[in-house]
């Protein structure tokens, strides 16, 4: 595999990776670790932060394709923020649960 093919492959693994650990946090996937959904929002604004940063560095570095990539990422973790930053803040754990 040529370097430049390597590095778009990379490149998208790390955008990839930064998403899902955002959607992770936006409570959005489970945690694989714990299996549960878990919401930390500071958690999420770190990744976006992340992700805007990787983006102000690379700017006109990019393909199409991942300049294209990135924004949308961006994008739809921006919207989903803010749908879940209005929601009202889950219970602790073990507390707000059904009573046996």
């Amino acid at each position: 595999m040529e370097a430049p093919d390597k590095h778009t492959m990379l490149f998208a693994r790390l955008v990839l990776m930064l998403h899902a650990a955002a959607m992770q946090y936006l409570g959005k996937i489970k945690n694989p670790v714990t299996d549960s959904i878990e919401r930390d929002l500071a958690g999420a604004q770190g990744m976006i932060d992340t992700l805007e940063m990787l983006e102000n560095r690379t700017r006109g570095n990019l393909s199409q394709d991942e300049g294209r990539m990135l924004a949308q990422m961006l994008q739809e973790l921006r919207l989903n923020y803010v749908d879940e930053a209005q929601k009202p803040a889950p219970p602790p754990a073990g507390e707000g649960g059904a009573k046996p």
